[in-house]
């Protein structure tokens, strides 16, 4: 975990679709629909007299201390510009939040209430009267406007690509701001728009955006800085008087006075931190560590809790990713062949304690995903660009390569090398000659955990098998940022994360714009004119059934490129934690809820007596 300025660049991939009309709000005589709530394809699950979500304990108590965990270090603030590696605050909320026990929804949070048009064209919202920063004043639509636009001039060039279809906001009255789309139509928009965080203009307007700064900003949420230790851990303290305590999208969350985040070097220091005690949580990603590390006495005395949580949300694709920026990834048949030498099944049996599925999607554990053949409503969308994408697409279903388990999958190279000189790739002195260069083939694997070494090693040496030399970098937190925000590497792991209704996000992923933009999310470098005709047909779709059919088409023309090559994936969650807090009944399906989680006195100072 690393809770850090790249957090937007998770949130924005999971951006939500907006219905043609949403029907929990009211549509007027002037066809402007009026809300508490957006909704996708269906209405929103609350009501506009929904008091609490209901996975929440409205009657959480508030109080004790947690402290959580984040490796690498942190050298700011601010979270919003490309430089630095910044720090959570728990201070900065947008105009709208999302239930996490739905996909499709945005509820108010410092707007009160929203309103667009039929055709989508703009969006209007109108904040909430008692909405204040801490330091008293009142949130503005001023605030709204300003922070628009220094995100797109001044942020993070996500932020630029993300909001590049808003043109504009305008002040419509004391307390509404209306932003004007530069098309009609984009069922996204909205939503999209919903999620911008705002900030305080009399704050910023006398400090320079792009700075790392070590001053906490001004906020207007639930915690502000309390205290830090640069790189080290930062501390946030409850805001006493904060204005949205009680809102319904609020109640039952923010429970602890305080929360501590204290930063360790790497993950493995950072499970042995846990295991002595010297942090609350722990959302386990390491499948080993799931499956020995926790037998301690701690789980024994059940003074350690530990669970597994199935969910619902897809899990998108894991995966080895090619920079396609260097001349060496451009063949799609060298891309092709080394998946050959990448044995999951042993890597699942021997290293993930058989934890894990392959991802055969983009868009894996979702309805989206593509099967089989394409369908006939696919062939409409891909018939007219054969030629244009690969030939596969239309003969074959895709599949990841699969092994006998063994480790040393000789078939599967021996496919890969086949691959190869048909390509015109040849083997001298037992290197891989690339035939355009002349040049023996060499890779560098770049990694920001030493514990993703045990999974790449085995892999380069089937790829020696190839003729392939491949080298493991691994580096610290602030380097491997630097260098993918450069494009600086040959192959890496990316997670290509998706919600249930797929958009904007993904012109980021795979878009040519993006291609070349510093600290874009395109890691590949996919410059095709075929697929940003399918992305754009993805944001244009205007029904459930046409958005299913363009992500199936995109998913398979993605896929058959043999841009990436998958990794794993799993469909639930693996927590542990110190037996000291109380929580819901019900988990939301998306996520793991632990901000509805509270610290139950009784239990926190029987651990404390226990010495846990």
């Amino acid at each position: 975990m690393n809770p850090g300025r790249r957090d937007f660049l998770k949130f924005s991939g999971a951006a939500l679709v907006a219905s043609a009309y949403p029907f929990t709000g009211t549509r007027a005589a002037d066809d402007i629909y009026r809300g508490h709530a957006m909704g996708m394809w269906e209405d929103p699950k609350h009501g506009p007299d929904f008091t609490h979500f209901d996975w929440v304990n409205p009657d959480a108590p508030k109080g004790g201390e947690i402290v959580q965990h984040a490796v690498g270090s942190f050298d700011s603030f601010n979270g919003f510009t490309l430089k630095g590696d910044s720090a959570p605050t728990g201070s900065i909320e947008s105009l709208m939040t999302t239930n996490t026990d739905e996909s499709n929804s945005e509820y108010g949070l410092l707007a009160e209430s929203v309103a667009f048009p039929k055709d989508r064209s703009w969006v209007e919202f109108t904040l909430r009267a008692e909405a204040r920063w801490h330091d008293g004043q009142p949130v503005t639509v001023e605030d709204a406007i300003f922070s628009l636009e220094i995100l797109k001039t001044k942020g993070h060039p996500q932020y630029r690509f993300y909001y590049k279809n808003v043109l504009r906001g305008e002040k419509t009255g004391e307390r509404t701001v209306r932003f004007i789309f530069d098309t009609a139509n984009n069922r996204e928009l909205p939503l999209i728009t919903g999620q911008l965080p705002v900030l305080p203009k009399h704050y910023w307007e006398s400090r320079d955006f792009e700075k790392t700064t070590l001053e906490p900003p001004l906020g207007s949420g639930p915690y502000r800085v309390e205290s830090f230790d640069t790189g080290r851990s930062v501390t946030l303290v409850r805001v006493d008087d904060y204005w949205g305590r009680d809102l319904p999208v609020n109640r039952g969350q923010n429970n602890p006075d305080r929360i501590r985040y204290d930063y360790y070097r790497d993950r493995t220091v950072a499970f042995e931190a846990f295991k002595a005690g010297a942090y609350d949580f722990r959302h386990e990603l390491t499948s080993s560590q799931w499956a020995t590390g926790y037998d301690v006495p701690a789980i024994r005395s059940g003074e350690m809790k530990r669970e597994t949580i199935s969910h619902s949300r897809p899990t998108g694709m894991q995966c080895f990713v090619y920079n396609t920026r260097r001349e060496k990834f451009q063949d799609p048949a060298l891309r092709e062949a080394l998946a050959y030498a990448f044995d999951f099944e042993w890597s699942n049996k021997n290293l993930f304690y058989g934890i894990y599925e392959r991802p055969k999607s983009f868009f894996e554990n979702s309805e989206l995903a593509s099967t089989g053949l394409p369908s006939a409503e696919e062939l409409k969308i891909l018939e007219p660009m054969r030629g244009t994408i690969p030939d596969r697409v239309f003969t074959d279903e895709y599949q990841p390569p699969v092994t006998d388990g063994s480790g040393t999958p000789r078939a599967n190279l021996r496919k890969g090398l086949d691959i190869l000189r048909n390509a015109g790739w040849k083997i001298t002195g037992g290197k891989l000659i690339d035939p355009k260069s002349g040049k023996p083939l060499e890779i560098e694997f770049l990694l920001s955990s030493p514990a993703f070494e045990r999974i790449v090693l085995p892999f380069t040496k089937n790829l020696e098998r190839l003729g392939v030399t491949s080298t493991v970098r691994t580096v610290d937190s602030a380097q491997y940022q630097n260098r993918m925000d450069s494009f600086d590497f040959d192959v890496t792991t990316d997670v290509f994360g998706q919600s249930s209704s797929p958009g904007n996000e993904q012109r980021d992923f795979w878009g040519s714009e993006a291609a070349d933009r510093p600290g874009g999310r395109n890691t590949i470098g996919i410059k095709d004119p075929a697929i940003d005709k399918l992305v754009d047909l993805v944001i244009a779709a205007q029904t459930w059934e046409d958005l299913v059919t363009r992500c199936r088409a995109l998913d398979r023309v993605l896929l058959w490129h043999h841009f990436v090559i998958p990794q794993w994936a799993s469909t639930s969650f693996n927590i542990a934690w110190w037996n000291k807090f109380g929580r819901p009944e019900k988990t939301p399906k998306y996520e793991i809820g632990f901000t509805s989680w509270w610290v139950d006195p009784a239990l926190a100072a029987k651990l404390k007596k226990s010495g846990g």
